[in-house]
């Protein structure tokens, strides 16, 4: 097995001579990307496969400065605040490169995808953190209904549960025969993401059709010639898992789905009929972690409500959050109307005492998505605070790319945070 663990190197030159270039003109997004987005995992590569101590990584942020067939090249710098106290010449990490090894070397950038997620899965398990799973899970949909103007609730189903199955937070899964199966689906997590195969119930309609009267899924038009008719605009897309629980007869689910306009997942969810089956291929835990404490903001739009509604059912932490819910309609700010805190508490839409979570509703009329809508967020949390006055330790928040990419820095800027304290997560992106 390729040594994970390579000692950093100084002479850029170098080390950029021992390893192959893959000349790919897309490297360049793909490092932007990683770099805005994923900070917390490329600081976890440093923490699983250097000798970095924890007290050294908490004094920097870290970045891809490039990707090469054996591996990533990360580099060290310290952070803002720790160039203002000390001065990054007195930092021992400053500008410092180290060299992370793939398992094995990938020869175009289609491959990195598979790399990176073994490095991910690696990385965690030698962190102990909860990590991706490569897991196919068959769910079968028991109702659908709208629980505000333009959400979609999917109600699901999975196999019995065995009579020995731990009441924590994951169920094993046992078949008729009473086989175990390694599958889990998690009770006790907010913000759990499930990759829908969205070409499996294409293709189900589809094989109906030929095997009946051409009828069924009149949504999918084809023929025993071109199944490439049936198959979707995109062949999977990501929903969160907004509750799970163990019934009496198996586990249920509920899977939170914004209809909006014609998109390929709004489409695939509303078709969904009661008996039909869904199938996942990829799952992954959220990052909530630095929640436990202080005062916490949650920003979120349609894509992010569930994952933020889990988070209140499930609170660990003495102070309760203020929530920025921003939606095209008026109509789906009700969507906390039902959600209840740990403690039982209702939210407070008006009030923030000490015992109830705030909404802070911001309704935009128009798709979520852009610069503008971070510079909306921002100054209408600065109004909030003017008028309610908060210090605020963490933010987490999901939404559109561009949205999250602007936001960032202006929350920073605001609320005198560290990139670690403003989790800003991209949810989706405006094509």
């Amino acid at each position: 097995m390729t040594n994970l663990l390579l000692a950093p190197t100084e002479n850029t030159d170098n080390q950029n001579s021992q390893y192959t270039s893959l000349n790919d003109p897309e490297i360049a997004s793909v490092v932007t990307h990683i770099n805005e987005e994923h900070l917390d995992e490329l600081l976890g590569f440093l923490s699983a496969f250097t000798s970095l101590s924890t007290a050294e990584l908490d004094l920097v942020d870290a970045q891809i400065t490039d990707i090469y067939a054996e591996g990533l090249a990360i580099q060290t710098c310290p952070k803002s605040s720790e160039i203002q106290l000390f001065g990054a010449q007195n930092s021992s990490l400053h500008d410092q490169i180290f060299f992370i090894a793939f398992a094995t070397p990938i020869s175009q950038l289609d491959d990195l995808q598979a790399q990176y997620i073994l490095l991910k899965q690696r990385a965690d398990k030698k962190l102990g953190k909860k990590t991706i799973k490569l897991t196919k899970q068959v769910f079968e949909v028991q109702n659908s209904y709208r629980i505000s103007k333009n959400m979609l609730r999917l109600e699901l189903s999975m196999p019995s549960l065995n009579s020995d199955t731990p009441l924590n937070n994951t169920a094993q899964l046992s078949n008729a025969k009473g086989v175990t199966s390694s599958t889990s689906v998690p009770t006790n997590e907010a913000g759990y993401a499930y990759l829908f195969d969205l070409e499996h119930n294409a293709m189900t309609d589809a094989l109906m059709t030929d095997s009946t009267d051409g009828n069924k899924a009149s949504d999918y038009k084809t023929n025993g010639s071109n199944k490439e008719n049936v198959r979707p605009a995109r062949p999977h897309c990501y929903y969160t898992l907004r509750k799970a629980w163990q019934a009496d007869n198996g586990i249920r689910a509920w899977v939170d789905v914004f209809l909006h306009g014609d998109t390929p997942g709004g489409n695939w969810a509303a078709a969904l009929q009661a008996g039909e089956t869904v199938v996942t291929k990829r799952e992954f835990p959220e990052k909530v972690e630095h929640l436990r404490n202080g005062q916490a903001v949650l920003i979120v739009d349609e894509t992010s409500m569930p994952t933020a509604a889990r988070l209140l059912e499930l609170w660990n932490n003495p102070t309760p959050p203020l929530v920025v819910c921003v939606t095209q309609d008026a109509g789906d700010q009700s969507y906390f109307d039902t959600v209840k805190m740990r403690s039982g508490i209702d939210c407070d839409t008006e009030n923030n005492g000490n015992d109830h979570f705030t909404i802070l509703p911001i309704v935009t009329n128009q798709v979520n998505s852009g610069a503008d809508l971070a510079t909306l967020i921002d100054r209408e949390l600065g109004d909030y605070l003017t008028n309610n006055p908060l210090q605020i330790d963490k933010i987490w928040g999901a939404l559109e790319a561009n949205t999250a990419k602007a936001l960032r820095p202006l929350l920073k800027d605001r609320l005198g945070l560290s990139r670690t304290d403003v989790v800003v997560k991209v949810y989706w992106r405006h094509d």
